[in-house]
């Protein structure tokens, strides 16, 4: 398998309203994140993505784009940037854009000419349609409610929006567009940024003939799921790899929801000239649903190990693996697998990012910060979270106590509470008053605090990052195969990662109850020789009590190691 830095890499997410405020006016900026490097660089990661920073209006918190050359005022200037990056690149840190080009914002200059009139010269920059019948084109919904069809009076058609009124869908059909977004893209490459996560890049091409789909229970239908892997998707980026990305060593990520891994080795293939790899929503999607975010249910540890393995299998080779479960748009990892316990966060980390493929954490988690106690829907600030409870509960759908119990789960506002630097006031995210408030654990659950603490979250994360980037054992957990081993097992996740004569056993107890296992019953000739070496051999990693290995063993809650054979 080739060897390349960005496999070999830790991304770290930084959503920089919530990061670090640096001038006391309760949102995060730019010279935040520059006082924070040092920490970062501690931490063992190497890669900084930035939600987006951009000029925007933040009708979808910076993912409505008004100007991609310029930056969001609130978080500081393009000089604050470029010394950022000055500073990030100084410690060996890069740096990775949110590049947002399925839509703009509705007040970006390309959309205010194209809405002027049907003449205008970038009216075919985005999605015009006449009405039908009077009324919208298609029964296509938006993400976040309602018609993903916007009228325009003024000219009399509707423009598409598959997120946000707010949020124009670009025509990337429009060579003109995509000349526009590649010399945006060469704008930022040339400043020295070292790749791209692609905000639901697969939604680009949008089919040549736009019809009603399929409604389900409700009025529209999903129009994420009519758009998602159009007919000209591959074309467009290899173009945009052959145009700009093939030119810079940079790394590139797709936010890729509805794909599978037959369609994520299209899109990631080693040999296709697209993206270096993707992020999937299968593994995400388990505790409730494609067709119903909203739809709160336990989640099944043998299912989830069973969807892992298939990705970790199917792509080995072939494609290139994204390990993550936290970031801005999921709720908190340690809320959802685990029980907000120091122990769980630790645990999941564990059997999370020793697969294979680049780990991507979100800012927190390494702290193992916890879902907000919501109470109310007046607490929410996220868009979808909102637009989903005014659609459900006035359509008569759903109950309103049942929803808020969903919602509290689910909600991306669960990521996106200030970052939980000390115990002081503000959780040392600010000296003002927080944009959003601060969750109140940030007492006991904060980086100076774990700073101290041997046995913290934190101190955990620093030993697994060096674990995987500096130990000897380096090329096995990153390059290695995986096989899944228990899978049956509904609180234990185990998995062997092998290179040659080396082998990493990664076994994790998922739970808050003590866990009896046995290997040795049915295994394969090949895993039984890896677990006799193994026997008595203290863990090279543990979360707990260093354990020595032996076939049949008692696990402790939320226990997790790693032990090394050859």
């Amino acid at each position: 398998m080739k060897k390349t830095w960005w496999k070999e890499s830790i991304v770290y997410e930084i959503y920089p309203r919530s990061f670090n405020d640096s001038d006391g006016d309760g949102i995060g900026d730019l010279k935040g994140i520059i006082e924070k490097l040092d920490y970062l660089k501690e931490l063992g990661v190497n890669v900084l993505w930035l939600a987006p920073v951009y000029a925007s209006p933040n009708d979808d918190n910076g993912y409505d784009i008004s100007d991609y050359r310029a930056i969001m005022p609130e978080f500081g200037t393009m000089a604050d940037f470029d010394r950022l990056l000055e500073e990030a690149h100084g410690r060996s840190l890069k740096i990775m854009m949110d590049l947002v080009v399925n839509h703009t914002s509705d007040e970006h200059a390309w959309f205010q000419e194209s809405r002027s009139s049907r003449e205008s010269e970038k009216r075919d920059y985005y999605i015009w349609r006449d009405p039908v019948d009077g009324h919208a084109p298609t029964n296509w919904g938006s993400a976040f409610g309602g018609s993903a069809w916007e009228w325009d009076e003024k000219t009399g058609q509707y423009y598409l929006h598959c997120f946000s009124k707010k949020q124009p869908d670009l025509n990337w059909d429009n060579p003109e567009v995509r000349r526009e977004v590649y010399d945006m893209m060469r704008f930022w490459l040339d400043k020295g940024i070292d790749g791209f996560r692609m905000d639901v890049i697969n939604m680009i091409s949008k089919p040549p003939v736009f019809a009603d789909g399929p409604a389900g229970a409700g009025q529209y239908c999903d129009a994420g799921y009519m758009v998602t892997n159009g007919p000209r998707l591959h074309e467009y980026l290899q173009e945009m790899n052959r145009e700009v990305l093939s030119r810079y060593d940079i790394m590139t990520v797709g936010e890729c929801g509805g794909t599978d891994p037959a369609a994520a080795r299209l899109i990631a293939g080693t040999d296709r000239g697209e993206l270096n790899m993707i992020f999937q929503f299968e593994h995400v999607n388990l505790d409730g649903g494609i067709a119903d975010k909203w739809a709160h249910k336990p989640m099944d540890l043998p299912l989830l190990k069973a969807n892992l393995c298939k990705w970790q299998q199917e792509l080995h080779g072939n494609a290139w693996n994204s390990i993550y479960f936290n970031n801005h748009d999921q709720p908190r990892a340690v809320s959802r697998l685990g029980d907000n316990s120091p122990e769980s966060a630790k645990a999941i980390a564990t059997v999370l990012y020793l697969m294979e493929g680049t780990p991507y954490l979100y800012q927190g988690e390494e702290l193992g910060m916890t879902n907000y106690p919501f109470r109310g829907i007046e607490d929410y600030h996220d868009i979808e979270s909102v637009g989903a409870f005014r659609q459900l509960t006035g359509s008569g759908s759903r109950e309103p106590e049942e929803l808020l119990d969903a919602i509290a789960y689910k909600s991306r506002d669960n990521a996106r509470t200030p970052m939980q630097w000390n115990g002081g006031a503000g959780a040392g995210f600010t000296e003002g008053t927080p944009w959003m408030p601060v969750n109140p654990n940030y007492t006991s659950v904060n980086a100076a605090a774990e700073e101290a603490d041997p046995d913290s979250v934190l101190q955990y994360y620093r030993k697994l990052l060096r674990f995987r980037t500096k130990s000897p054992e380096k090329d096995l957990l990153v390059y290695g195969d995986f096989q899944l081993l228990l899978a049956d097992d509904p609180a234990v996740f185990a998995y062997l990662r092998t290179e040659g004569q080396k082998a990493a056993l990664v076994v994790g107890n998922l739970t808050a109850e003590e866990r009896t296992i046995g290997f040795s019953a049915g295994s394969a000739h090949g895993i039984q020789e890896i677990l006799t070496k193994l026997a008595g051999k203290l863990p090279a990693l543990s979360s707990g009590s260093k354990k020595a290995f032996a076939s049949d063993m008692t696990l402790e809650p939320w226990e997790a190691a790693v032990w090394i054979a050859g």
